[in-house]
C-alpha cells in the first residue's frame, strides 16, 4: 500500500503535494469548500493516466481544468455535482480521436501547471489537442494554505514567494504568463493549444444578466498575441442562462454558485462543443472534422405555413402500438378525430413506459424543446409510471409531491448517481421550457384506470390530482382534468369494471381503440371547458 501511495504521489513531478502538508479544508472567497486536493491519491487514481487512451495513429484531446470540468474526488456525480468534462466526449468521434478529461477539482492555473501539467506534457504527441480552461481558483493567498493564487492580468510580471508551511520558494506569474507557458510547451511537443474561457457562475450583475468573468478578456488578448484559437465558453453558456430565467438558471447549479448540476454540466459541454464547431479560426478545422452530434436533436415534424404544431407528450396511454384494431391504443393516435388537420399539425411524441424523469433523461423532452416555435402548443400528460422504485432497473420513479426538492440516489445496477426530483418539479420544468420558447404548455391529468373501488371508477385525486392542481396553481398553466372527465363518463356510461372493459385492453391501464377515442374526446371537452386558445383548432 505504501508503494502505491508513493507511486501516485510521484505523479506530481514538478512540486509534489505531500499529504501531511495539505491544510485543512477552508472556505475560499467564493464561499466554496473544495476537498478534492485533500484526496488527491484517490482523485489521481480515478483519472486516466495522461495519454493512455491513445489509439494507434490517432490524436488525443486533453481537456485541462478544475472542478467545473471534473467534479469531486471520483468525478462520478455522487455529490450531485458534475463537471462538464464528463460529457464532452459525446461530441467527438471516438474512431478519430480519444478524449481525456484531465481536470482536477481545486486546481488553479498555477497549481495545475506545477502539479499535473508535467505528466500531460510528457504524454503529448504531434497532432494532439489541449483545451485549456482554468482560472476559477486563481485567488486567495500566494504563499500559504493552498498557495494557488496568480497575479491578475496578462503582463510579464512575476514574484517570488516563500510558502509559509513548507519554506519552499515559488515563482508566481500572471494569469497570462501561465497561459504563455502552456502554449509554448504544447507547441514544442507538436500539439495544438486551444484557450477556452471559464464556465459562468450563478451570479447576476446590476444589469440583471449573468456576470461575465474577467479572464475572458485576458484569454482573448493572449489568443491574439499568440495566434491561438480561442473559444468563449463563458459567453456562450452565460447567454443561454440569461434566456432561461432565474428558476431554470438556478437548477443548473447544485449546492453552491459555482459547481454545476448535471443540467449545467451538459449545457457547458454542449456550449464548449458548439463554440469549437462554430469557430471560423482555420486552425480548428482539423479538430472540427473529428466532431459529431453537435446539431441539436429535434422532432421530425413537417411544418406548414400558418399552422402551429401541437406536441403531445406522455406514456403508453398516449402512444402505444396503435395498429391492431383489437390491440392497445394511445389517445394521441386519435388526435385528428378531435383536432382539425387543416388548422393544426399534431405530433405525437409520447413513448410507452416513460415517466417524467425517463422522458427527460432519454433526451425525448429535449427533442420537443429544440423543435418548439412561438405559437406552438405542448400537451403534457404523465403519471402512470412516475411513482415507484427510484433506483431499480427501469430507473423511472420520482419523488412524490410538488416541492422543489431533490435527492442524490445511487442506481443499483449501474452504480451511477443521479439527482432525482419531485413529480411536480419535472412538470414545472417542462412548463417553463415551453414558455421560454414562446409556446403554450397545457397540463393534462393522467387517464383513469379500470379499477372500481366502492362501485365507482378509481379517482386518484389525493395524489396525482392534487399534484397536478398544485402545479397548475403555482405556475398558472392551463389544466385539463382528463382524469375526471373520462372517469365521469365511464361512471355514467358503464357503472362497473366489467362493462368498462371494452374501453381497455389486456389490463386496467391501457386503452382499446374505443378507450383512446374516448380520452381524445375528453381532451377536447376539457379544452373547451377552460376556453383554451387551443380549442379554436378543434373540429
Amino acid at each position: 500500500m505504501k508503494k502505491l501511495i508513493s507511486a501516485i504521489a510521484a505523479l506530481c513531478v514538478s512540486a509534489p503535494m505531500a499529504f501531511g502538508q495539505v491544510p485543512k479544508p477552508v472556505e475560499d472567497v467564493n464561499k466554496v469548500v473544495d476537498n478534492t486536493p485533500d484526496s488527491i491519491a484517490k482523485a489521481l487514481m480515478s483519472r486516466p493516466a495522461p495519454g493512455t487512451t491513445r489509439k494507434k495513429g490517432k490524436p488525443v484531446a486533453f481537456f485541462i481544468g478544475d472542478s467545473t470540468m471534473r467534479n469531486g474526488t471520483l468525478g462520478n456525480g455522487n455529490n450531485g455535482q458534475w463537471g462538464w468534462g464528463f460529457f464532452i466526449s459525446d461530441y467527438f468521434d471516438p474512431t478519430k480521436i480519444s478524449v481525456e478529461n484531465q481536470a482536477l477539482g481545486g486546481m488553479s492555473t498555477r497549481t495545475f501547471y506545477k502539479q499535473l501539467w508535467p505528466d500531460i506534457r510528457k504524454a503529448l504527441r504531434p497532432g494532439d489537442w489541449v483545451i485549456i480552461s482554468l482560472g476559477h481558483n486563481d485567488n486567495g493567498p500566494y504563499d500559504s494554505g493552498r498557495a494557488r493564487a496568480v497575479l491578475p492580468g496578462t503582463g510579464n510580471d512575476s514574484i517570488i514567494v516563500t510558502i509559509k508551511e513548507t519554506g519552499a520558494k515559488d515563482t508566481v506569474y500572471t494569469y497570462g504568463g501561465y497561459m504563455r507557458k502552456y502554449i509554448e510547451e504544447c507547441r514544442k511537443a507538436g500539439a495544438n493549444p486551444v484557450l477556452m474561457s471559464l464556465t459562468p457562475r450563478d451570479a447576476y450583475g446590476k444589469d440583471g444578466k449573468i456576470v461575465r468573468k474577467q479572464q475572458s478578456q485576458w484569454l482573448e488578448q493572449i489568443s491574439r498575441e499568440q495566434g491561438v484559437p480561442y473559444v468563449d465558453l463563458n459567453e456562450i453558456s452565460a447567454a443561454k442562462l440569461d434566456k432561461y430565467g432565474r428558476w431554470k438558471e438556478s437548477y443548473h447549479f447544485y449546492k453552491d454558485h459555482i459547481h454545476t448540476s448535471k443540467f449545467g454540466a451538459e449545457m457547458n459541454a454542449r456550449s464548449a462543443a458548439e463554440g469549437i464547431a462554430a469557430s471560423t479560426d482555420p486552425a480548428l478545422a482539423p479538430l472540427q472534422a473529428m466532431m459529431h452530434n453537435v446539431e441539436l436533436p429535434t422532432v421530425a415534424v413537417k411544418r406548414e405555413k400558418g399552422k402551429p404544431v401541437v406536441f403531445i407528450t406522455g406514456d403508453s396511454t398516449v402512444k402505444n402500438t396503435d395498429k391492431d384494431p383489437d390491440g392497445m391504443w394511445g389517445w394521441g393516435s386519435q388526435a385528428y378525430t378531435v383536432f382539425d388537420s387543416t388548422k393544426v399539425t399534431c405530433a405525437n411524441c409520447a413513448k410507452a413506459g416513460r415517466s417524467t424523469r425517463t422522458y427527460l433523461n432519454e433526451g425525448r423532452w429535449d427533442q420537443v424543446y429544440n423543435s418548439l416555435q412561438p405559437g406552438d402548443f405542448v400537451l403534457i400528460q404523465f403519471g402512470h409510471n412516475d411513482i415507484g422504485p427510484i433506483d431499480d432497473k427501469k430507473m423511472r420513479g420520482v419523488i412524490p409531491g410538488t416541492a422543489d426538492s431533490s435527492h442524490v440516489y445511487r442506481m443499483k445496477d449501474s452504480g451511477m448517481y443521479e439527482v432525482v426530483y419531485t413529480f411536480g418539479w419535472y412538470l414545472k420544468k417542462f412548463i417553463q421550457d415551453v414558455r421560454e420558447k414562446g409556446a403554450t404548455p397545457i397540463l393534462l391529468s393522467l387517464t383513469p384506470r379500470n379499477e372500481w373501488p366502492g362501485g365507482k371508477i378509481e379517482r386518484r385525486n389525493d395524489t396525482y390530482g392534487k399534484w397536478y392542481r398544485e402545479v397548475a396553481k403555482e405556475t398558472g398553466v392551463e389544466f385539463v382534468d382528463v382524469h375526471n372527465i373520462t372517469a365521469d363518463y365511464l361512471d355514467k356510461k358503464c357503472g362497473s369494471k366489467e362493462k368498462a372493459m371494452e374501453y381497455y385492453n389486456r389490463d386496467h391501464t391501457h386503452t382499446s381503440l374505443l378507450g383512446a377515442q374516448t380520452n381524445a374526446k375528453s381532451v377536447a371537452k376539457g379544452l373547451r371547458d377552460i376556453k383554451s386558445p387551443l380549442a379554436d383548432y378543434l373540429k
